[in-house]
């Protein structure tokens, strides 16, 4: 058996608090919902990734805000499509469903910061 001294015992806890705290918080991460759904998670993040480009460009003057509003509508209809199609499949989406999606938003991203 080891021997450590106080400030031994203090390194070693720190670090074991350190490692469970960082296995709890990755573990917490996704909710259910992301983990039972992750190709609409994917999709869903993309379309909100599309949203920050877009706000960020209007930002900077790159696009117009008439711009921006015809992106967000075009993202808008790609999200509720995606729940369309979830609903025709028990609240999930299958592998073609989500090549389709992110076919779209392949479109709206290049349309972005032109």
């Amino acid at each position: 058996m080891i021997k450590l001294n106080r400030s031994g015992k203090a390194v070693i806890l720190t670090a074991l608090v350190a490692v469970f705290a960082s296995a709890a918080g990755s573990a917490m991460a996704d909710t259910t919902w992301q983990k039972n759904h992750p190709r609409r998670e994917q999709v869903n993040n993309r379309l909100n990734n599309q949203n920050k480009r877009i706000h960020n460009e209007v930002k900077e003057g790159e696009i117009s805000k008439a711009q921006a509003k015809t992106l967000h509508k075009d993202d808008h209809a790609i999200r509720q499509e995606e729940r369309d199609m979830a609903k025709q499949n028990g609240g999930h989406i299958t592998k073609s469903e989500q090549a389709v999606l992110n076919q779209q938003e392949n479109g709206v991203s290049r349309q972005i910061g032109k």
